[in-house]
């Protein structure tokens, strides 16, 4: 004979059963079955009647088996599978009733109390008896010892509260998978005023927060250096570092990523953990047409790789525009926010007409340029500079250089006679606002000046007229080689306007380590931000303290490969001029 454990829907009832009568009356081992599970196997044959499915015929034990079925209905209604049952595979010649006698002496020799059972079995343990002998006295199976043990390994007022019904069942189970301090401190929480989880809840509070299972894992097992917590009544197995789980399988996410990108994927997605990701939202497409790949992860650690998925708005453009026999090339997203384009635009606009007010020369020609081909403000009027927030505003107005070129209008403004608060600029910024100055008496006094004078003053007023988010700002930031670290450090509108996840792990590796940025890759834009300022202010080491954003750089250079950054457009549209 062999003791196996046997799924219920693999179990048959037979009419040649050791018992004749009374096998559906269950009420009075209902009760002990419910608590201390099926101690004595069932005796089963293979199915002989070819009419039936695979499996088993029960041979005796036909009331542990409907009292199981019972369990059975009633854990289905609260999503709870039931356990195989132990039963004993009987060969030809086995005599049953001897077998079950057997079975029965045993088990009568078991404590009546559920407790008292499970420390039967430890004892025998602290005795020396092994796993495989004690299953193999009491006719159950290894696995049921172990999870006896476990249980039996509980501390006392634990096992107390459960043999007091103060705990049910699952909690009792996943608790065996806590560490002593861990069972110390949810008894505190249990008798005190806390909130103590009790059943499935109790597995994310061990797990803190996430029971993440081993098979979710994408990267070797032996990488791993926390460690591995088996549910002896389930058979998973979880991590016990939520941390170091996931920085093993964000490393193997950018991995992935990255062979997507070298197998020609356009696009590689990666979600933030936990963010929904609906397929009805999207259409399937072909690589070569643009398809992208959305890779979506799961709070439990599960990742899937969707291939080959545009959203259906954009599907629907692209047949558009083939019937139109347009560009199809699928229009990628900005790797820049306009809001981020401007706070760009501004301060580098800010630092380059600051700077040329050193370079009289050029001025004096970029101004002869103006009037002979005009500009976009060669009216003449003065850059508005616009911010599209209050936060973008407040930000300029702590740019270094700014505070330089006010103190530069003044002098101009001192030379011109027109005192002080006169106007926020020099130049007028609207056609429609009267501009305080007599044309006649600027002319009468410019006259009076020298030339070094006028210079000062034309320079000004050039620099004044300089086009805010223009090719010409990228044309002087290059030629002028102006550095945005004298005027400019990463500020709280910086972080904030920065969106684009892509960019944000790309900058980690920038300022940081390659290790970092992979290790966060499915991290929040909050989190990665984060990563980067403490790399900035030293709070993580090995980072570049005097960084410069590519954003800052002149030319211009972006950190992802999508484009739609108008700065970069503007400078190479331009650039064949120059170099």
């Amino acid at each position: 004979m062999e003791l196996q454990h046997i799924n219920i829907e693999n179990l048959n009832t037979t009419t040649i059963n050791v018992r004749k009568k009374g096998a559906k009356d269950i009420g009075d081992i209902l009760p002990s079955i419910r608590s201390l599970g099926v101690l004595q196997p069932l005796l089963v044959r293979p199915n002989k009647d070819d009419t039936k499915c695979q499996g088993f015929e029960i041979v005796a034990g036909q009331r542990r088996f409907y009292a199981v079925q019972k369990l059975a209905e009633e854990a289905k209604e609260s999503g709870i599978s039931v356990d195989p049952l132990p039963c004993i595979v009987m060969e030809a010649g086995d005599d049953a009733k001897a077998i079950e006698a057997s079975l029965a002496e045993n088990i009568a020799r078991l404590p009546m109390d559920e407790i008292d059972q499970y420390k039967a079995f430890s004892a025998l343990s602290k005795q020396g008896q092994s796993v495989e002998y004690i299953a193999s006295q009491f006719g159950i199976s290894k696995r049921l010892v172990t999870q006896r043990l476990a249980i039996a390994n509980l501390i006392l007022p634990i096992l107390n509260a459960y043999r007091a019904e103060k705990i049910n069942a699952m909690t009792i189970r996943q608790l065996t998978m806590a560490t002593k301090k861990q069972q110390k401190e949810w008894l505190e929480l249990f008798n005190g005023d806390g909130y103590a989880p009790q059943g499935s809840h109790l597995k994310e509070w061990l797990f803190g927060g996430a029971d993440i299972q081993v098979d979710t894992a994408l990267f070797d097992l032996e990488t791993y250096k926390g460690g591995i917590i088996t549910d002896l009544f389930s058979e998973n197995r979880y991590f016990d570092d939520a941390p170091k789980f996931w920085e093993l399988q964000n490393i193997e996410i950018a991995k992935a990523k990255e062979r997507y990108l070298d197998n020609g994927w356009s696009q590689v997605n990666i979600l933030e953990v936990g963010e929904s990701w609906y397929k009805w939202d999207f259409t399937k497409i072909a690589k070569t047409k643009g398809g992208a790949v959305y890779i979506e992860i799961s709070r439990n650690g599960e990742v899937t790789f969707n291939e080959g998925y545009l959203t259906t708005k954009a599907v629907e453009l692209l047949k558009k525009a083939e019937s139109a026999d347009e560009d199809t090339t699928p229009v990628l997203k900005p790797e820049l926010t306009k809001a981020m384009q401007n706070y760009l635009d501004l301060h580098r606009h800010s630092a380059v007409r600051t700077e040329l007010l050193n370079h009289s020369g050029v001025a004096l020609r970029l101004c002869v340029a103006q009037m002979i081909a005009g500009s976009s403000l060669w009216s003449i009027k003065a850059d508005a500079q616009k911010a599209n927030t209050e936060v973008i505003s407040h930000s300029l107005e702590t740019n270094n250089a700014e505070d330089k070129f006010d103190d530069q209008r003044q002098v101009v403004r001192d030379l011109l006679g027109c005192g002080k608060d006169t106007n926020d600029t020099l130049v007028q910024r609207k056609e429609d606002w009267k501009n305080c100055h007599d044309l006649y008496e600027v002319f009468a006094k410019l006259i009076a000046l020298t030339d070094e004078q006028v210079t000062t003053i034309i320079t000004f007023v050039v620099a004044e007229t300089l086009p805010n988010g223009s090719a010409m700002v990228e044309v002087l930031g290059e030629m002028l080689c102006v550095d945005m670290m004298e005027s400019w450090s990463p500020d709280d509108a910086f972080f904030d306007l920065l969106r684009d996840k892509e960019a944000i792990n790309a900058i980690i590796k920038h300022v940081g380590t390659k290790a970092s940025a992979d290790g966060n890759i499915s991290a929040t834009a909050k989190v990665q931000k984060g990563i980067i300022r403490d790399y900035l202010d030293g709070t993580r080491t090995g980072g570049k303290k005097d960084w410069e954003p590519r954003y800052m750089r002149f030319p211009m250079a972006s950190y992802t490969k999508r484009g739609g950054i108008e700065a970069m457009s503007n400078w190479k549209s331009v650039k064949k001029h120059f170099c």
